[in-house]
């Protein structure tokens, strides 16, 4: 069997938020939640993402990450600090980190590390399914966390967003279909002091296929006072095009990104394919 098709078999979502709370379990018990909030208490305020995603052009947002369960190893990334500051160099407005250790090869150290060296908002990318991981990413220097919908329930995703307000942080709230628009656009309703930002996914996280169809699917139920991200399938400055052209706000980029030669200059590519966003019109 292929590893798509046995990830796909193990139900990979929901499996990946067992083991999240296995993680914060073993976590919480040797550094308190009091102290995480502590030591973010001597942090400065982080940007926010909402405000740097937002212009005439489609931002791009660059990703840090060294696997994935689809494809495996993917690249090295011996320096993530260098890596980000060459993200933003290229004109990124934001960067992502994969802190989940097992699947995509992540730590908060590398976090830590990226929030170090660049001044554009850093995400924090990971299954997050308890409020510790909040405070962990805000004493870790992160400016938002990435809350999946489909990995929680209702009440929890609210608590979640409510929480990432409470810490200072924004949320990149990630979609893969319109019922999950639906319960963003609710849970946003219930936080409405939140720096809510709607990502949607174009991997399938059961299959882990990508269907660049996705955006254009779901974008008409998205909640309309909140930027939006198109993430996942972008190869190129062509499909950065496209989601300009289907309304994106921002992209996010991972494998292009952390795989090339340059990576300031692709970064660079995909800014100008991303400007201006005039014509809406899809082809």
């Amino acid at each position: 069997m292929s590893a798509r098709g046995r990830v796909a078999g193990e139900g990979f979502l929901h499996r990946a938020a067992r083991e999240a709370h296995a993680r914060v379990q073993r976590s919480r018990a040797g550094i308190p939640e009091q102290a995480l909030r502590a030591r973010a208490s001597r942090l400065p305020t982080p940007p926010p993402l909402g405000a740097a995603l937002v212009g005439p052009d489609v931002a791009v947002v660059g990703e840090i990450k060294r696997a994935s369960p689809s494809r495996g190893p993917m690249a090295p990334v011996a320096d993530p600090a260098q890596l980000a500051r060459a993200y933003a160099a290229g004109g990124a407005v934001g960067v992502s980190v994969l802190t989940e250790p097992w699947h995509f090869g992540g730590s908060l150290d590398d976090l830590e590390r990226v929030a170090r060296a660049v001044a554009v908002p850093v995400i924090r990318k990971d299954f997050i399914v308890d409020r510790y991981q909040v405070w962990e990413a805000r004493a870790a220097g992160a400016a938002a966390v990435l809350l999946i919908v489909g990995a929680l329930d209702q009440a929890v995703l609210t608590g979640l967003l409510r929480c990432a307000g409470r810490a200072g942080l924004s949320a990149l709230v990630e979609v893969h279909d319109a019922g999950e628009a639906a319960r963003a656009a609710r849970a946003g309703d219930l936080a409405p002091r939140a720096d809510m930002v709607v990502g949607v996914n174009a991997r399938d996280l059961g299959t882990l296929a990508v269907d660049p169809g996705r955006f254009e699917a779901v974008r008409s139920q998205l909640p309309s006072r909140c930027p939006t991200v198109a993430e996942s399938g972008v190869h190129g400055p062509a499909d950065v095009a496209r989601y300009a052209r289907l309304g994106a706000d921002a992209v996010l980029v991972g494998e292009h990104l952390v795989t090339a030669p340059d990576p300031t200059t692709a970064v660079a590519a995909l800014v100008a394919a991303g400007r201006p966003r005039n014509d809406r019109s899809i082809p």
